[in-house]
């Protein structure tokens, strides 16, 4: 079929095509990942230098502890030559006892001038495991246009950089500091392969990584420029031609611009990186950087560990919205209001469907739903993993059938009502949210099918209430039920025989002019126990009309004489 689509006036001349690196025999796209890389939280560095109002001293330590709780091993806790703010955090962490795990490393960043490397190493003192982040931009457009200098010149600025750091180092820093060092060529996306990789051999000729003296290269897409496969090629090329690679730690750290960069990430992973370089739901400058959360929960959904917990969400949302002072978006991955819920008829049906098939299969094996592997419709993981509850995972609106209605009525009512029922109860549901709009609540519902179905006995209503019913079976098998009722307001015996309660009760029906078929008949327990109670479902042809009636109650016979005067009630009503 034609493409029907017409070009626009938009001002395509103005853009590029971005730059393919030339690997054939590339061999990324056939791995997988299989255990949790390193990660770092820039979340107190590059996420705080976004916020709009930067966070406070006790909002950085609430985030700091969310992060190191969560398993955080390497955290970027700020850049303290920018200010007095940064550095007095960095100080006050260190010299608190116990505040800084004897595991966790602690980074800070400055830029290649001394005067901010002195004071970013001098802000380090006492620490047990620290790492300086240095970087300078490489890419064309910034020697061209920020420094005006020559690519001799921007090598120079990073070799240069990387040795003031390391003599201020070994001036302030005593034998109790377990040191790191990491070196980004910022706008790694921008710059010239062959440039980029020139530069961090430079720097690695000044550090000297060997034994037990690792560097880190972090390759920044400080600007998302391009789409992850060839994000991936460029990781794959600078992983094959860097030297002494087995004493480099090779660091991802993309940015969302184009909205991907968890799948550049997962692929540069897929490429050679070790290391990941992000913030908690993808805060950071622009569009943000790289998800921590939905990447560690990508491994998950896989079965491999993150080596993060994640398991209580939504208190790690509670303490991002409050020191970054934002809201997460509903529909973000894991973490949103709405990201287990679903409105649509169908998929609720198939959810429903699942969770159903889950317990029948768990029950069959003799264990429980969390032994065996997750298998839902729509969900791909199990919301009880991250802390949520079922409740809602199904929510009803005019978009909303059977399964959704249904799901609310057994989840929170035990009540399993069969496929007819549910169909029947979903049109009375639907008629309610197309007349009223938006969306129902589980509340609503209840008090819909209580109206419906379940009449209440302060408010009866219908020409039958029974108060109460007897059965005797003779010797042949008949039974004869005699039930103290009131119909049409009036108190009345009514008697009747068949060869069951409820064939007798159709019969006595009969003498106040109800003529009454069964079509179907289903009950369960709602519970385990001796005092359990059983639902009981009836449809019946009472009129010409096909309708279902329910009746709850400790003794199924009582269950099933309340269904039938439900359903005949709802004919009359």
């Amino acid at each position: 079929m034609a493409n029907r689509q017409q070009p626009t006036s938009m001002p395509i001349h103005k853009y590029g095509r971005y730059e393919q690196v030339d690997i054939p025999d590339r061999t990324w796209p056939g791995r997988r990942v299989t255990t949790a890389p390193r990660w770092l939280s820039t979340d107190l560095r590059d996420g705080n230098q976004a916020l709009i109002d930067p966070m406070s001293p006790e909002r950085k330590r609430r985030m700091f502890d969310q992060l190191v709780k969560m398993g955080y091993k390497e955290i970027e806790v700020g850049f303290p030559a920018s200010g007095q703010t940064d550095f007095d955090f960095v100080r006050s962490i260190i010299e608190e006892e116990g505040a800084i795990p004897e595991d966790v490393t602690i980074s800070v960043l400055t830029q290649a001038r001394e005067d901010l490397i002195e004071r970013t190493v001098e802000s380090l003192k006492g620490a047990r495991r620290a790492t300086v982040h240095l970087y300078n931009a490489t890419a064309p457009v910034f020697r061209r246009v920020v420094f005006r200098g020559s690519k001799d010149d921007i090598k120079q600025i990073a070799v240069d950089g990387t040795r003031l750091v390391m003599e201020y180092a070994e001036k302030l820093l005593g034998p109790e500091t377990e040191f790191g060092y990491q070196y980004s060529p910022e706008i790694f996306t921008d710059t010239e392969l062959d440039f980029a990789l020139e530069v961090c051999e430079a720097v690695m000729d000044v550090y000297q990584p060997g034994p037990g003296r690792e560097i880190i290269l972090n390759l920044p897409a400080t600007v998302e420029r391009s789409t992850p496969s060839t994000h991936a090629d460029r990781f794959e090329w600078m992983h094959r031609n860097l030297s002494r690679r087995e004493y480099v730690c090779l660091s991802v750290h993309p940015h969302n611009d184009r909205g991907t960069a968890v799948a550049a990430a997962e692929l540069a992973l897929m490429a050679g990186a070790d290391r990941v370089e992000g913030c908690l739901f993808g805060q950071g400058e622009r569009t943000g950087n790289v998800d921590l959360v939905t990447l560690g929960m990508n491994l998950f959904s896989q079965g491999v560990d993150p080596q993060i917990d994640f398991s209580d969400i939504d208190e790690i949302r509670r303490t991002w919205e409050y020191c970054n002072q934002m809201e997460v978006h509903p529909r973000h991955p894991y973490v949103g209001d709405l990201v287990y819920t679903s409105f649509s008829g169908s998929h609720q049906d198939a959810i429903k469907k699942g969770f159903d098939a889950m317990e029948a299969d768990a029950a069959a094996r003799g264990v429980t739903v969390d032994d065996i592997e997750w298998a839902v419709p729509y969900l791909p993981i199990d919301p009880k993993d991250v802390g949520r509850s079922y409740e809602a995972v199904i929510r009803v609106n005019s978009q909303s059938g059977k399964g959704g209605v249904s799901y609310v009525l057994k989840n929170d009512h035990k009540l399993d009502l069969p496929r007819r029922m549910q169909i029947e109860f979903s049109r009375i549901i639907q008629a309610k949210t197309d007349a009223e709009g938006g969306e129902i609540t589980p509340k609503d519902i209840w008090a819909v099918f209580q109206d419906e179905y379940l009449p209440n006995p302060g408010n009866p209503w219908g020409r039958i209430q029974v108060r109460t019913g007897q059965s005797t079976t003779d010797t042949d098998g008949v039974d004869t039920l005699t039930v103290e009722a009131t119909v049409d307001g009036e108190d009345t015996v009514l008697t009747g025989s068949g060869n069951g309660p409820i064939s007798a009760f159709f019969d006595a029906l009969q003498s106040i002019g109800v003529d009454v078929r069964l079509l179907d008949y289903q009950e369960h327990t709602m519970s385990e126990g001796a005092s359990a109670q059983a639902a009981s479902y009836i449809e019946c042809a009472i009129d010409g009309k096909v309708l279902w009636g329910i009746g709850i109650d400790a003794n199924t016979t009582r269950a099933s004489l309340k269904a039938v005067v439900s359903a005949v009630n709802r004919a009359a009503r």
